[in-house]
């Protein structure tokens, strides 16, 4: 791999606060703050209620058969306590999100805050709360597959609630 993609990606995450580069000593890790987490889902919670609105009413069919099949994932992590399945079907969710909404300055917008709710679930996540966690998701995803915007926007709503609660 050439330097170029590499310092890009370094530029990148220097720019979402994921790490911090210090000149001629190297790079460090962000440490996480536990007053970022009420920052993060603040926005994440404007941002992601809109972004399910939309996706509601632009989804199209391929879109809403991905969300199916991440419910479906999500109940069977559920069901086997995979919390690190749930992780990653959580951003796939979060990706499917993405591309159903039309709108590129949210999704440019969350993409960041996303990237920082998940490090703190991560640091924080467990499974007692993931089940709450997903049936508040599966709500939000059936919501957008019936073309409910306004659904999708307070499920959403609840669901970052919940998760800010965490």
């Amino acid at each position: 791999m050439g330097r170029t993609p590499v310092r890009e990606a370094v530029q990148k995450l220097a720019w979402q606060g994921l790490i911090h580069v210090q000149a001629r000593v190297g790079l460090q890790i962000a440490e996480i703050r536990p007053e970022d987490h009420q920052y993060v889902m603040q926005v994440r919670r404007e941002l992601e209620s809109i972004a399910a609105a939309l996706a509601a009413t632009h989804a199209e069919p391929r879109q809403g058969e991905q969300l199916r099949e991440c419910a479906g994932l999500m109940a069977e992590c559920a069901e086997n306590g995979d919390l690190p399945g749930f992780f990653a079907t959580d951003k796939a969710f979060d990706e499917v999100l993405e591309a159903a909404c039309p709108d590129n300055f949210i999704t440019a917008a969350l993409a960041p805050v996303q990237t920082h709710a998940r490090r703190l679930w991560y640091s924080a996540g467990t499974h007692e709360r993931m089940g709450g966690a997903i049936t508040m998701h599966v709500q939000a995803i059936d919501a957008i597959r019936r073309g409910d915007a306004d659904k999708a926007r307070t499920a959403m709503a609840a669901l970052v609630d919940y998760l800010n609660n965490a």
